[in-house]
């Protein structure tokens, strides 16, 4: 698959750095550049390309801005946000955008984000059975959290336990373990609540991650995991557990 590509960036530098990095990559076809968010609008609607590497921070009208306005336009390239800021993450991705690069971007890096565009694309390309909105899917089915220089995808099946550390969650997966700046309830709201439980004003829990419930004999309950990692269950969500086991 050949990607046309436009790649829109007010740093020069960083437009050539993009360049070369794409000149790296055999799937990607650089069709033009941009310099702000008005030229890119011009350029996407006369060059209909397939992928938008965009910046965020550019004068007139910034990237999250550009990828608004394009999708009003109904013109959908696929969108990867390249960007020198964190805190863009969440918005980006309510935008539908396949990926957000950190600068300065790595040839591998870049490479993977580009697997993820054939993908997406594909997925456009194939036709797929009409749903009702009630059969699409209403909760979260993952997650971007910030790791070193980069930010990763935690399918939200892979996510054993969360716990709350004052502003951020931390998501506990396998042996590893992210932080996501959001809050407990906001985190609870976009779970699967058939896949998840809250266990306790700091703790929600994968249903199936449960091994055993405990009672310690003077009315306190706690929730064995299956990693052996024992949780105290809150009083609130005693309901919870007794629900979770049948009772």
């Amino acid at each position: 698959m050949t990607i046309r590509t436009l790649i829109v960036d007010d740093e020069p530098l960083a437009v050539e750095r993009l360049q070369m990095l794409c000149a790296r990559e055999p799937r990607i076809a650089l069709v033009g550049t941009a310099s702000d968010g008005e030229a890119a609008l011009r350029l996407i609607e006369g060059l209909e390309p397939d992928l938008v590497m965009l910046d965020i921070a550019m004068p007139l009208l910034d990237g999250i801005g550009v990828a608004r306005a394009t999708s009003r336009m109904g013109i959908c390239p696929a969108v990867i946000f390249v960007t020198a800021f964190e805190g863009f993450a969440v918005e980006a991705f309510d935008l539908a955008a396949v990926d957000y690069l950190l600068k300065p971007v790595a040839h591998e890096r870049l490479s993977r984000a580009i697997d993820r565009v054939e993908q997406a694309l594909g997925n456009r390309a194939a036709p797929s059975p009409a749903t009702s909105a009630e059969e699409e899917p209403e909760w979260a089915q993952e997650f971007w959290v910030p790791h070193r220089s980069e930010l990763i995808r935690i399918g939200a099946a892979q996510i054993d336990r969360i716990e709350a550390e004052r502003d951020y969650m931390r998501l506990h997966v396998g042996a590893n373990s992210y932080l996501l700046h959001q809050t407990i309830s906001s985190l609870e709201n976009r779970l699967d609540p058939q896949q998840f439980v809250r266990l306790h004003r700091s703790h929600i829990v994968r249903r199936d991650h449960i091994a055993r419930l405990r009672h310690d004999g003077s009315g306190v309950w706690s929730a064995c995991l299956a990693d052996d990692t024992e949780i105290r269950i809150g009083r609130t969500y005693l309901a919870n557990a007794r629900a979770l086991a049948g009772r």
